[in-house]
């Protein structure tokens, strides 16, 4: 399938010198599952980068985005050896769920099966292993037996060459021989030949890169070039208004899917012309003819024209998913800090560099928002603050919008001789690019090189490009920062920022933002001590923005200055719901107020559809105390809010939380409460605070949670 035969067989104990030890085993894991392509990734010795070794089947150019990739990303290979597993994605609907920047780039129907090669105690890289859309959904315990033992035999051979200090690098990849081709084949062939030189539609073959390895009379008339162009050339070099990446997607759908494909393009001036390809495991067969076609089925761009830049059979496809691959990563990016971490997993390793710093400007002054890779820290820290009129690159870059690549120590010092150090930073080349956003710069992108890198006029031209993307990313990221700054200090300054010390009670309280939106809302809780009794009150404001924010802080307040003027539970409770009426802000709030009388042992509450609070007594029963209440606070201008007496005894313990600790999607509110309660029947000696990070539930403040929490716990000693 991919030239196994042509692979002498593996030595069973020892690998000679010279000799590919991953190619066998992948040619052969390939023919033995009739897939239709594969790679072998090994993890860098210096960094968290898996490198591609070897890939067989189909051109490299088809994982080009992916040759170099951070152990960090979100992609197949990365997961699998992160996690220890088979990762297996059925189909393109899979991928586009699971991996959504891979369908981006290949929105094909294919299977796709990653594993890693580790042991327990050392990864060593990983593999996938592709095969058509036509595949089973599931693998089959065959294919998964021969996955398995694959990556086996490679991580023996892997550790067998670490153990022997023998150093495994990439090797050539793995592509069916072309076809022949020769004209002076035997005579069966050239009475073949000559068959097909009489039919009156075109016919070509192509490669597994697209080359044309034979075109007969009618393609060379059909296309408008002589036949002897064609041969060796790529078919959108030799056609130049080929040169498209809608009809290349046509041509990598066909490999990818072994589907037959089809397109209609115009060729200039006016001759619309059809093709079809049929595709096989060493190339494509193409047939051209006239087409009849009236609707364009051209590909964005004006037919007849020439990009420069779209050259296939290398670096135009490289561009192209590499840009693809990013803009799709970039996508998920919220904050600042993932667009750092996205362009330090997606980028920095597929175009080899070793260090990025991501700066930013303010108050005219450098600021560094992240950086990854370098060897020192500090050296790197210490640009942080540096004046934009500073005799740097990033300073120039930023303040002029024009890219510099320095290849090597000398060059940076001969552009920048004031700059001290040089190489105080431990890398020896640098690519500086300004990051310009809706006309304006946003930011300062630093690619660093651990040896001497030459900057092709490609390569610059990707990374200028790559930097448009990237400077989109970070406006948004910077605005999403700076609106949830605000928010967190609106939501910080609205609730209480410490609880009173009170006679005869502990008090203990935690509030957790939802994660969705700006992680604001309307939840509050406040304790006050008057000059007789304790006042606790928790409540929650309908929404998760900012004006739920405001009437929370103003509800907070006025619940604060009708318990000053004497009022009681009840009394509060009705002042609070005709002032929310009175604020027509058509948002409505729950509450529960009490009050604490310590030498009585007692307690006086007021409920407005709020869930009702839990009583742990001492002697460690809970009890739900679903108290008889009024409606909800702003619906009804008349309601009334009757009150409760509970004893509260010492060693009591007083649960008041909003609805957000209990409601989850898929839950019953009656067993979420039944469950709260088991969590809060425990050691009565437990302290406070203890007891609220329990009641909270483990990994809640890492969680994702559709509502913010409050959660207020009172203790009579």
């Amino acid at each position: 399938m991919v030239g196994v035969a042509d692979v002498p067989p593996p030595p069973p104990e020892s690998e000679t010198p010279g000799r590919s030890s991953l190619s066998p085993v992948l040619a052969a894991l390939l023919d033995d599952l009739h897939a239709l392509s594969g790679a072998i990734y090994l993890l860098s010795p210096t960094e968290p980068v898996l490198e591609m070794a070897v890939m067989a089947g189909l051109p490299r150019v088809f994982a080009s985005p992916w040759e170099r990739l951070g152990l960090g990303s979100s992609v197949p290979v990365a997961d699998a050896l992160r996690e220890r597993r088979l990762v297996w994605v059925s189909g393109e609907v899979e991928m586009a769920h699971h991996y959504p920047r891979i369908a981006t780039v290949l929105p094909y129907p294919f299977s796709m099966a990653a594993l890693p090669l580790a042991t327990e105690d050392t990864a060593y890289g990983a593999l996938f292993v592709t095969w058509p859309g036509t595949h089973s959904p599931q693998l089959s315990d065959h294919e998964r037996h021969r996955l398995t033992t694959a990556c086996e035999r490679l991580v023996e051979r892997l550790a067998r060459a670490a153990a022997e200090h023998r150093p495994v690098g990439p090797e050539p990849d793995l592509l069916p021989p072309p076809p022949e081709t020769d004209p002076d084949a035997p005579s069966g062939a050239a009475a073949a030949l000559r068959a097909v030189a009489r039919l009156p539609y075109g016919l070509c073959g192509l490669d597994l890169h697209g080359r044309i390895t034979f075109a007969n009379r009618a393609a060379g008339e059909l296309l408008g070039i002589p036949v002897a162009d064609l041969r060796g050339a790529l078919l959108w070099t030799a056609a130049p208004w080929l040169s498209d990446p809608g009809y290349e997607d046509r041509y990598r759908a066909a490999l990818l899917t072994r589907e037959v494909t089809t397109f209609v393009a115009l060729r200039p001036p006016g001759t619309w012309l059809s093709f079809r390809l049929y595709p096989g495991e060493d190339g494509l067969s193409l047939r051209i003819a006239p087409s009849r076609a009236v609707a364009r089925e051209d590909p964005p761009g004006r037919a007849g024209t020439v990009d420069p830049s779209r050259q296939v059979g290398g670096r135009r496809l490289v561009t192209i998913g590499h840009v693809l691959n990013l803009a799709g990563a970039l996508t998920e990016a919220v904050g600042v800090e993932d667009v750092v971490q996205l362009v330090a997993d997606e980028i920095a390793p597929a175009v080899g560099s070793q260090g990025l710093m991501m700066l930013g400007s303010h108050g005219g002054r450098l600021h560094i928002l992240g950086h990854r890779g370098f060897p020192d820290d500090e050296a790197v820290e210490r640009w942080n603050g540096t004046p934009l009129t500073a005799p740097i690159p990033s300073a120039h870059v930023l303040a002029t919008g024009v890219p510099a690549f320095f290849e090597s120590p000398e060059q940076l010092e001969r552009l920048y001789p004031l700059r001290t150090t040089p190489t105080s930073d431990g890398m020896a080349a640098w690519a500086c690019l300004p990051l310009i956003a809706s006309g304006r710069p946003v930011g300062t992108w630093v690619l660093a090189y651990a040896q001497p890198h030459a900057f092709p006029a490609d390569e610059r031209a990707v990374l200028t490009s790559l930097s448009g993307l990237i400077a989109q990313a970070l406006e948004r990221a910077l605005l999403y920062d700076a609106k949830h700054r605000l928010a967190h200090g609106l939501q910080q300054a609205l609730l209480p920022p410490s609880l009173p010390a009170l006679p005869g009670l502990e008090t203990a309280a935690r509030y957790l933002p939802a994660t969705q939106g700006m992680e604001i809302g309307g939840d509050f809780y406040d304790v006050v001590r008057t000059h007789d009794r304790a006042v606790a009150a928790i409540g929650d404001v309908q929404g998760h923005n900012v004006t739920a924010a405001g009437l929370m802080g103003q509800i907070r307040t006025a619940v604060r200055a009708y318990t000053t003027v004497g009022q009681g539970p009840g009394e509060v409770m009705r002042s609070t719901n005709r002032l929310l009426i009175d604020l027509r802000a058509d948002l409505f709030a729950s509450c529960v107020y009490l009050s604490v009388d310590r030498e009585r042992g007692r307690m006086v509450l007021a409920r407005a559809g709020h869930p009702p609070p839990l009583l742990r007594r001492p002697d460690g029963q809970v009890r739900v105390l679903d108290l008889a209440g009024g409606p909800l606070l702003g619906i009804q201008e008349a309601a009334v809010y009757p009150t409760v007496e509970v004893a509260f005894p010492r060693g009591s313990v007083l649960v008041l939380y909003t609805d957000g600790l209990i409601e989850k999607p898929g839950t019953d509110l009656d067993e979420a409460l039944a469950e709260l309660a088991e969590r809060l029947a425990g050691d009565p000696g437990e302290p406070l605070d203890a007891l609220a990070d329990r009641l909270l539930g483990r990994g809640a403040a890492d969680g994702e949670r559709p509502d913010d929490v409050a959660l207020l716990l009172l203790r009579a000693v």
